[in-house]
């Protein structure tokens, strides 16, 4: 199989200020790409810019505002002509996240961000994708979009459930017209995510997680893949899944 070279094609990256979406920006440009970093906080995206050099721009941008959304869209396409690459990758979660505790305005704020802001992205580039015959959407869901846990509550869960179907209803409908999108599951990774959860995560549980670098790695694999391939959906997670520990170390006493 030939890889595909990705010199001076655009990526787009939204939550590109940590986490995974920095991650894939690094990655991305290391293949050549012309990355923009979009997000809210403008100091963390020109800190991953520092990392980059020259073929990156910064654009913050905040995805649940889907007009401001819309408009930079358009920004980047009059100055690059193409949109070659989306990873949509903003996310939050909120700290009282399960049915006793979670509010309605923290239930909007959820999906607003996880779910509508991703749509919005996609529903933004998809013309100009299909108008080019060739463009990939990468939408990072969660292990929480494959499983349902108490551990990241109903807002998350819905949101990430949603935007699986969401994802593979792009291939769907607009496989024809060279366009793929994946949705990339991963399972507990070392981000900034982790410091809302109620329940407090180690540096020793932290060092045994999937690592953002990882994830870029798998991304920018999903870019260079050839135009004919689409992988729909990929799940990641620590080798040691604090999720099956408990089951593995109930079998090792049976």
């Amino acid at each position: 199989m030939t890889m595909r070279d990705l010199t001076d094609r655009v990526a787009w990256i939204t939550g590109a200020g940590t986490g995974i979406g920095a991650a894939a920006a690094v990655a991305l440009a290391a293949e050549g790409m012309r990355v923009i970093l979009s997000g809210r906080r403008v100091d963390r995206l020109q800190a991953v810019a520092g990392q980059i050099g020259a073929r990156v721009e910064v654009m913050p941008l905040d995805v649940a505002d889907k007009h401001a959304v819309l408009a930079m869209a358009g920004d980047i396409l009059a100055r690059h002509g193409r949109i070659d690459v989306l990873v949509a990758s903003a996310g939050l979660n909120v700290r009282n996240r399960n049915w006793h505790d979670v509010t309605m305005d923290d239930w909007d704020t959820v999906i607003r961000v996880d779910l509508d802001g991703a749509f919005y992205c996609a529903h933004a580039v998809l013309p100009a994708m299909i108008a080019q015959g060739d463009g990939l959407i990468v939408n990072v869901s969660s292990w929480a979009g494959r499983h349902v846990s108490v551990v990241t509550g109903p807002a998350y869960t819905a949101a990430k459930h949603a935007m699986n179907a969401m994802t593979e209803s792009i291939n769907m409908e607009n496989g024809i017209h060279g366009v793929r999108a994946c949705a990339v599951c991963p399972g507990e990774v070392s981000t900034e995510i982790l410091d809302r959860r109620p329940i407090p995560v180690t540096a020793e549980e932290r060092a045994r997680m999937v690592q953002p670098e990882d994830c870029g790695a798998i991304i920018a694999f999903l870019a260079r893949l050839p135009a004919h391939v689409c992988i729909n959906e990929l799940t990641v997670s620590p080798t040691w899944n604090r999720g099956y520990v408990a089951q593995a170390r109930a079998l090792q006493r049976g």
